[in-house]
């Protein structure tokens, strides 16, 4: 049983002694590549290790049974343990997303709704911020359009994590975001105390860890330069600072202006750019093995949605999963891990059910 672990342990031994090389630390990407792998490869171990352990435990302990009864009574306990480090060496033997380590680019959009939308957009971003600085994850607002009320347009946000370790990187927990969040609450503009239903489109995408991993050639870039604009399209900057980015190959477009200087909104752009261009190499890559999951949705459709949240009755509902719990207030707080939770395990499920096929 679990014959599939050797190798493993080969593995992680050859990346032990990489990481003892000072010459790996001068290759950034591969060196976050190694720590990544080694870091997954020691959950499997330890998770084998214990399993091991408990065998061998539960072998002793059948061994000696006929002669201590104290030792027989444990036996249904150490068979239990066996089960259940077992399960969880099964769960980590199933091939993860290898971006699960990677941090993440966020773009939140306003949809259908207009200005409750966009104050909606405004709550899902606090949701974010307050669930980042939960797990101790950095954040960056690399772009932001305000509306007229104070809500937001559209923002793009980068959220960086503190673990190597796949299981706690921040594309494995956020990229189950993506899709349309739909919102039902009386909005702030509504004057007879009706219940309206708006929506915000969320899109993540996994951030390239440094620029030569992506390479992109400037011929087929098309670079153009505007003004800056604020709520309601008035001009706030006085020079062309403002930049729009066309990669021509994929079609990608990406604006920048809230930098003061067009140098600083070019590098921000680009650093989007390369993360556009990563997700939608996976995405093809995926396609091409059958195994395309279409976890988010890329039109602001409130049709097409994956979560709902009912604020009259302080309800959160998602859609993929079933999950329901009445702690809206404490979710749009930060409190998302136990729907984030409701997310991983159903995908782990799914996973493990089609290794078992």
């Amino acid at each position: 049983m679990f014959e599939s672990v050797a190798p493993l342990i080969a593995e992680r031994a050859e990346l032990q002694e990489q990481l003892g090389d000072p010459a790996l630390h001068g290759d950034q990407v591969r060196a976050k590549r190694v720590n990544r792998r080694y870091a997954e490869l020691s959950r499997i171990v330890a998770a084998y290790d214990a399993w091991q352990q408990a065998s061998d435990d539960l072998v002793a302990a059948r061994e000696f049974a006929s002669e201590d009864a104290s030792i027989a009574a444990e036996i249904p306990g150490l068979e239990a343990s066996i089960d259940e480090h077992a399960d969880t060496l099964r769960r980590l033997l199933i091939p993860r997303d290898e971006n699960d380590s990677r941090d993440v680019i966020m773009e939140i959009k306003m949809g259908e709704g207009g200005e409750e939308s966009a104050l909606f957009a405004g709550d899902l971003l606090r949701m974010y911020l307050r669930y980042a600085e939960s797990k101790g994850w950095r954040t960056e607002i690399i772009e932001q359009t305000s509306s007229d009320l104070g809500g937001v347009k559209d923002v793009q946000l980068a959220i960086k994590g503190n673990s190597s370790d796949p299981a706690d990187g921040v594309w494995a927990h956020l990229k189950y975001e993506g899709g349309v969040h739909r919102v039902q609450r009386v909005p702030v503009t509504e004057t007879q105390g009706r219940i309206h239903t708006s929506a915000a489109g969320v899109l993540v995408f996994p951030e390239v860890d440094a620029p030569e991993e992506i390479q992109i050639d400037p011929n087929d870039l098309r670079i153009d330069v505007f003004r800056s604009s604020g709520p309601g399209g008035q001009s706030v900057n006085t020079t062309d600072s403002a930049v729009r980015i066309t990669h021509i190959p994929t079609g990608i477009v990406v604006s920048m202006q809230n930098e003061k200087s067009q140098l600083q909104n070019r590098e921000a752009g680009m650093r989007v750019l390369r993360a556009r261009i990563l997700a939608k190499q996976q995405e093809e890559a995926d396609a091409e093995s059958s195994a395309m999951r279409k976890s988010q949705i890329r039109t602001v459709d409130r049709s097409e949605r994956i979560r709902t949240y009912n604020f009259p009755e302080n309800r959160i509902a998602d859609h993929r999963t079933g999950y329901k719990a009445y702690n809206l207030d404490q979710v749009l707080d930060g409190a998302l891990e136990p729907v984030v939770r409701s997310c991983i395990e159903a995908d782990e499920a799914e996973r493990l059910a089609a290794v078992g096929r």
